[in-house]
């Protein structure tokens, strides 16, 4: 489409890129709408009128990118997965939700990259037809929402253990399928709404992807953004927070208690080493989950400040690129999970040494705590 634009004859040819009379390589007036093909003109926010194209050397650079996340999503949660399918050590309970998160992950990058990346890369506009528009948010819609009330589920996993302690429920492979379930099922009935008229999927910001539409004023667009908004970034925020603290505040107050008790007893330390490597195994772990969370708020609160700009305050200051880049980022939270397990994991990194030797992963195995753990898992 832009090369039809550009190659029109009314347009006068001394007219060189970067003169007064052009920005980018197009005449002044022209708009970013303007580049879209006809199919989904219909769909287009009357929002972006407003804006002229942007560089085009931001499709090209978008598109690389989105090329190298979605490359190393792929390989990383399919070596997750690969390592949880063939290491039966590994598939306790709460390492289940670890899976479904990697595959959510992938799952995400599947259905997103491969579209982004082919419009950057023809003109930098939506290429496809309308339902596939919806359909591409739908998707991203249904496994962002999965990943997030997945790390949701960990994080009050990690709660439940280290700061319930032994007087908690375990977590059985029971719960944890049902876990996994309900964070499906509940993404799949958050994503529908807008097939069935309450919500919409529309083009966004440089207008070669699709996403929910959080800038029209009616009260059936708007009062499913801020539903959305609220029950599914504030409510698994408000849960992943209220664990986090108790956690941090469990382990302080057990470290203080431990110290103040060997001072007592004129000792270094109370704990045998059984205990201690125990102890740093599941701290190390509650890390890993802790990282991860802080990794996906740094992901998606710019997109979710987009969404409420657009919805309560100034739109004016939703640019093309404001919105892009935001979304860019959300999306590359499915890079960084894998990394996280397998470089910090204990037991990932140790079956990762096992299966893939030539990556030089350093870690003991804790001989003392194996046929506990796998008790546990037959148990469970």
């Amino acid at each position: 489409m832009a090369q039809v634009l550009m190659s029109n004859e009314s347009w006068p040819q001394a007219q060189a890129y970067g003169s007064s009379q052009m920005s980018f390589g197009y005449p002044d007036g022209v708009k970013v709408t303007d580049l879209v093909p006809e199919q989904i003109r219909h769909m287009i926010h009357p929002h972006w009128d407003t804006f002229p194209p942007v560089n085009p050397m931001w499709h090209y650079l978008l598109g690389l990118i989105y090329l190298i996340l979605g490359s190393i999503s792929m390989f990383g949660n399919g070596m997750v997965l690969l390592l949880f399918l063939k290491n039966k050590n590994l598939r306790s309970p709460a390492n289940h939700l670890v899976a479904n998160l990697a595959f959510s992950d992938m799952c995400m990058m599947l259905s997103q990259f491969p579209f982004f990346a082919y419009n950057c890369f023809n003109g930098g506009v939506w290429m496809f037809s309308s339902f596939f528009c919806e359909l591409y948010a739908c998707l991203g819609s249904i496994t962002g929402l999965c990943s997030i009330w997945s790390l949701a589920f960990i994080s009050f996993d990690r709660y439940n253990v280290i700061v319930k302690g032994v007087s908690a429920a375990p977590l059985t492979i029971g719960k944890a399928l049902g876990m996994i379930l309900f964070c499906w099922l509940y993404a799949v009935g958050w994503s529908i709404p807008p097939f069935l008229g309450w919500g919409k999927y529309i083009p966004e910001g440089i207008l070669n992807s699709c996403s929910f539409d959080y800038l029209s004023k009616s009260f059936n667009l708007r009062s499913f953004g801020i539903t959305i908004f609220f029950t599914n970034y504030i409510t698994p925020l408000f849960l992943i927070v209220f664990s986090y603290v108790f956690i941090v505040q469990a382990i302080v107050a057990h470290e203080k208690a431990m110290r103040e008790q060997a001072k007592k007893m004129n000792v270094t330390n109370l704990r045998s080493n059984t205990e201690a490597n125990a102890q740093s195994a599941e701290m190390r772990i509650a890390k890993v989950a802790l990282t991860n969370v802080a990794l996906w708020l740094i992901c998606w609160t710019p997109y979710a400040a987009v969404v409420v700009q657009g919805l309560f305050f100034n739109q004016s200051a939703i640019t093309p690129l404001v919105s892009m880049l935001p979304a860019l980022l959300a999306k590359s939270a499915s890079v960084y999970n894998p990394i996280i397990y397998a470089i910090n994991h204990p037991k990932f990194r140790l079956a990762l040494k096992k299966q893939m030797p030539g990556f030089c992963i350093h870690e003991e195995e804790d001989k003392s705590s194996t046929t506990t753990d796998e008790a546990k898992s037959e148990k469970a």
